[in-house]
């Protein structure tokens, strides 16, 4: 290496720092010459970056460079001479590129700068499980393929937790932008001025603290779906941008003049009441004709109890803590009689809890919150004494709950033919419990017990 060259790469390194995003220098080749810290900080792999190639590093580290129809800036900036702007849709996430070419004194074209965006949410989901076989979901699933490989835009309702965002990615699989990005928008909770700036980006310097150019996320969606959620929270101000997007497929940049296309297959979401907002001069109407050309409405979970055994399987298999868990009859039963007010969040967060607090293979009745325990309650009925309850066979008062156990298990083991195993699932205890429980008993009575 050159004295030269090594005064240019520390000369470079040190402008290429001014940079907060990941900045590189490159040569005609491919190769690094220079790269800033936040380059070195997302793509550096404890080896040299300096004489690799671009796209090698860029696709270690997951962002495929060449593959899934992404196209190379540096090829089309040498052949142009001009700066490149182009987004590469990666399984690890999106990034946004801007390559511009750097001249010697005779005007030739010798590096190339390239600064880079990483833009979150931006992945492309696998093919969501859309899982139920009641009537009311059935209708969600019939809909939702026949809207999918239209260009209509959908408007999801129905309340919240009720699945709406997974009905999205359904949509969103099953239409011709699947090889796509599915760029999701949460329209609550942000400020006028952050919104205008997630959903449309900015140019440098277009505010205080905007030190470089951001990608928005309509931008992002270019060639995918675009996933509104909760659109009935998006400010008054900034819905007549909205619907200008949604019209003419252009946008500018907060700060920009330059007018922006944008394609993409358009879904929101709201567990709000659109057509009384509209009435309440809340929201705009033509905004909201243009949202709602293929409504879908999402059942609530208390509207289709029958799915709560084959959702509450599927949670379990997604739950990390609840490897090798399994839902006691019992327990089952009761969350068949549960109504849901949070509808399946609420259900996936009672399947975690109880998962945390299950020792053995079954989640029993105990492990469920309070309130769901009571519904068996309430179906016995109040009670202060056993007159007139049913009788328990074999025991004619109230027993310390020892005693009553062990009277059972030498009951179950004495009429239950099959082997311990099945007696083991048909009590909801593991095999190991089972065994520890009966030697417990031979111990405390002196008497055998068959095990």
């Amino acid at each position: 290496m050159t004295d030269l060259l090594r005064q240019l790469r520390a000369e470079m390194t040190s402008l290429l720092d001014c940079f907060s995003a990941p900045a590189v220098l490159l040569c005609a080749d491919y190769s690094v010459l220079a790269a800033n810290q936040a380059y070195r900080r997302v793509f550096g792999d404890g080896k040299p970056l300096q004489g690799r190639r671009c796209y090698e590093i860029m696709e270690d580290a997951g962002y495929a460079c060449r593959q899934g129809g992404n196209h190379c800036p540096l090829d089309a900036c040498q052949s142009s001479g001009t700066g490149q702007h182009v987004v590469h849709s990666n399984t690890s996430g999106n990034a946004q590129i801007d390559l511009y070419p750097i001249r010697n004194d005779s005007a030739k074209v010798v590096y190339f700068l390239e600064l880079l965006t990483l833009a979150p949410q931006l992945t492309a989901l696998p093919a969501p499980a859309m899982v139920g076989n009641s009537p009311a979901w059935r209708d969600v699933a019939r809909l939702i393929r026949r809207a999918a490989p239209s260009d209509a835009a959908v408007l999801l309702l129905g309340e919240s937790g009720t699945g709406k965002e997974l009905a999205a990615a359904a949509v969103h699989q099953a239409s011709h932008c699947r090889n796509g990005p599915f760029v999701a928008v949460d329209c609550s909770g942000l400020s006028e001025t952050l919104f205008e700036s997630e959903l449309f980006g900015h140019e440098k310097g277009a505010f205080t603290g905007a030190h470089s150019r951001k990608t928005g996320l309509v931008e992002a969606a270019d060639g995918g779906t675009l996933f509104l959620d909760e659109v009935g929270d998006i400010p008054l101000s900034l819905q007549v941008k909205l619907l200008r997007l949604l019209e003419t497929g252009h946008f500018r940049r907060v700060g920009g003049v330059e007018p922006i296309r944008s394609q993409f297959r358009l879904v929101s979401a709201t567990h709000r009441p659109l057509e009384k907002m509209v009435a309440e001069e809340r929201f705009r109407q033509d905004l909201y004709y243009r949202l709602n050309t293929f409504p879908i409405m999402l059942p609530a979970l208390r509207e289709r109890l029958e799915d709560v055994p084959l959702l509450a399987e599927v949670i379990l298999q997604r739950l990390p803590v609840a490897r090798g868990l399994h839902l006691h009859a019992d327990t089952l039963e009761l969350l068949r009689r549960y109504n849901y007010p949070g509808n399946i969040r609420e259900l996936r967060n009672i399947l975690e809890r109880a998962a945390l607090l299950a020792d053995d293979v079954w989640i029993l009745p105990e492990h469920l919150p309070t309130n769901l325990q009571y519904l068996s309650v309430q179906e016995s009925g109040p009670a202060s004494s056993l007159t007139g309850r049913q009788p328990i066979p074999g025991v004619g008062e109230i027993i310390p709950l020892a005693d009553l156990e062990a009277q059972y298990l030498r009951w179950a083991r004495g009429n239950y033919g099959g082997d311990r195993r099945g007696l083991a699932q048909r009590l909801g205890v593991s095999e190991r419990t089972l065994y520890r429980k009966l030697d417990a008993l031979r111990s405390n009575t002196g008497h055998a017990v068959e095990s």
